[in-house]
């Protein structure tokens, strides 16, 4: 039964990995974990389950978005849902439970917020209720990066049911504290735990530091005209400017963030969505549970606060299994930035005071693991990898650093005179003082601190600024040296540093060799192609074009991208009346599955991917007609 659904509302011939695991573990009654990257697929392994157990899959599910989202799509599969939330009037949450207390839907989507209500506890207490689907699981974790007090309360709410139904819970970003403490405060039931794995292959990963933040972005979405991409900012200022550029610099561009009226960002979202406006400027409260299929790029324009969100957010790319890319646009500033968030965070006010401390402590430490990864001239996709406890090879072949050309170098002689100026002025400076210092640099601040004075002072001057910025960044991470974590961000010793300082340790450092630029390779930085940051090494990545690989690349010349293009049209035509976004009706990689199939017939039709019973019932024989018309 669990294959016949899978094909008949799906549209899928076989499941990912995990999923029949878990889908099995659920049937048999077992509680379950599973931990599966953005794309994976976790919501088939509960809602399967949903539509062959006997009674009502409740889901709790943190945002308003995710639950509208999900349910729209189930809809549009052919499954009745609906969801519980504060979006609703008192009259539609009324009807809604109802019409599931008359068997309506098998699937219902609610707010943990609202579990402990009154009138919802009757209507659950009155219902069969077979399982309770805990999703974003990591939510339940004050170690985790979103802590929702409220998902503390959801075995309260499971102890006041007449029976206890099973209960699963799923998360893509979980480290193995927190998916104990999933475990634990769910009070799972000898559970089937099930990780999967947090690498995304078809994710390219960068980090650039460029000069100018907004001429690169731009850049790039000239060299992506017509992809559907977000556009991470730190603050809602930000998010407001850079949109507002791109606007004027003619790119169909909305924005995002808390700011806004609900009316506006109700229609941002939507214009987004369904390709009105493929380009989406957002704060970080953008996006969870979007389930928007094509979207090709995830650029941050500036640091997050940590690996969980920083991949989370980036995983909002590529959701087809499509090649996406990822790319972190840092500065400096952002380490700041971030930090005052921290210092200033009102999210933990049910905390205590310890409690608020650790958790801030926490907080402080997963930036510098953050800043790590802008630093680190290591493979990028190994080192979120080890961040979540996965161990492979130092070598991906689709990160920027993988696919730039390195040397190792000894920079012992940089690392003893950075140090030893740190020391010989007291530990009272910042990075940008000390390197100054080194680097003989004639300023107001230099004079003002009479560093012009430091035994150190220009004893590093015939090496680039930038050079001597890669070492100090690298003696942080190996832990030589340590930064506040505070605004003046002061550059402390530590006590690894005298192993340097008393040239007991010799220090080799990874960093991009230097190139000589060809006419047309400056040529196409000057359209806005980018080298590797800091003005090092070239990278022999591809520029992606516009159009799925799939298609142009395995359907061969003639014909295959213009078809794409007709069914794309289309399925926007349809989307259009039926009132739903387009990747609803069909995703980029099954209209791309169909461009190789090339159907003729129901039957060939059900072999593409993504093409189910019901949906072939509603708009099979359209795309039949279109592909005929194109041979």
């Amino acid at each position: 039964m669990k294959q016949e659904y899978l094909k008949k509302y799906f549209g899928y011939d076989r499941f990912r990995e995990g999923q029949e695991t878990l889908i099995d573990g659920i049937l048999s009654g077992r509680d379950a974990l599973g931990i599966m990257p953005t794309g994976a697929g976790k919501s088939i392994c509960y809602q399967i389950p949903a539509l062959i157990l006997d009674g009502i899959t409740l889901v709790v599910s943190p945002l308003i978005s995710l639950m509208k989202d999900q349910v729209g799509a189930l809809n549009q599969a052919g499954i009745h849902a609906a969801y519980l939330n504060s979006s609703l009037s008192s009259a539609q949450y009324r009807k809604a439970l109802e019409l599931a207390g008359q068997g309506r839907y098998s699937i219902i989507y609610v707010a943990p917020e609202r579990l402990l209500n009154e009138e919802f506890l009757t209507f659950a207490c009155s219902m069969k209720i077979s399982m309770v689907a805990v999703d974003e699981a990591h939510c339940v974790s004050q170690w985790g990066q979103d802590f929702r007090p409220s998902y503390l309360r959801i075995p309260e709410f499971i102890g006041r049911l007449p029976s206890r139904p099973v209960v699963s819970a799923f998360t893509a970003t979980a480290t193995a504290q927190v998916r104990d403490d999933i475990i634990d405060l769910l009070k799972l039931q000898d559970p089937l735990v099930l990780a999967t794995g947090f690498d995304r292959k078809n994710l390219y990963f960068g980090v650039e530091t460029p000069r100018e933040r907004y001429a690169a972005v731009k850049a790039y979405l000239m060299n992506h005209p017509g992809e559907s991409g977000i556009i991470y900012c730190l603050t809602r200022k930000m998010v407001d400017d850079v949109c507002g550029r791109l606007i004027r610099d003619g790119f169909a561009a909305t924005r995002y963030h808390a700011g806004l009226e609900d009316e506006e960002r109700r229609k941002n979202q939507d214009d987004f969505i369904y390709d009105r406006s493929p380009v989406m400027v957002a704060t970080n409260a953008f996006g969870m549970g979007i389930d928007k299929s094509n979207v090709r790029f995830v650029l941050h324009y500036g640091m997050p606060k940590n690996i969980e969100s920083y991949y989370q957010e980036a995983g909002r790319a590529g959701r087809d299994g499509e090649p996406a890319e990822c790319i972190l646009y840092y500065s400096g500033q952002d380490v700041i930035t971030n930090q005052l968030f921290i210092e200033n965070n009102r999210d933990n006010q049910e905390l205590d005071d310890f409690s608020r401390a650790l958790v801030q402590e926490r907080d402080r430490e997963r930036l510098k693991k953050m800043t790590f990864y802008c630093f680190t001239n290591e493979c990028l996709r190994d080192y979120i990898l080890r961040y979540f406890g996965e161990y492979g090879d130092n070598y991906c072949g689709n990160c920027r650093n993988c696919l730039t050309q390195f040397e190792t170098v000894d920079v012992t002689e940089i690392a003893e005179k950075l140090l030893g100026c740190v020391r010989t002025s007291g530990q009272r400076y910042g990075t940008t003082v000390v390197i100054d210092t080194v680097h003989g640099a004639s300023t107001a601040k230099i004079r003002q601190y009479r560093m012009d004075q430091n035994p150190f002072y220009g004893s590093l001057s015939k090496t680039p600024v930038y050079r001597l910025r890669q070492v100090l960044q690298y003696l942080q991470m190996q832990e030589y040296l340590a930064v506040t974590a505070d605004e003046y961000a002061i550059v402390k010793l530590t006590a690894r540093s005298r192993e340097i300082l008393d040239g007991a340790q010799t220090v080799m450092m990874k960093w991009a060799k230097e190139q000589v630029r060809k006419p047309e390779a400056a040529e196409g930085a000057a359209k806005g192609e980018s080298g590797a940051a800091d003005g090092g090494g070239k990278t022999g990545r591809k520029k992606r074009r516009g159009k799925p690989a799939l298609a142009s690349e395995s359907a061969g010349a003639g014909g295959a991208e213009p078809l794409f293009e007709k069914l794309r049209a289309l399925r926007m035509e349809i989307a259009k009346e039926e009132k739903v976004p387009p990747y609803i009706v069909f995703s980029d990689k099954t209209l791309t599955h169909m461009c190789i199939v090339k159907p003729e017939t129901k039957e060939e039709m059900l072999t593409v991917s993504g093409v189910g019973e019901y949906k072939f019932g509603k708009y099979g024989e359209r795309f039949l007609a279109k592909i005929r018309e194109d041979k």
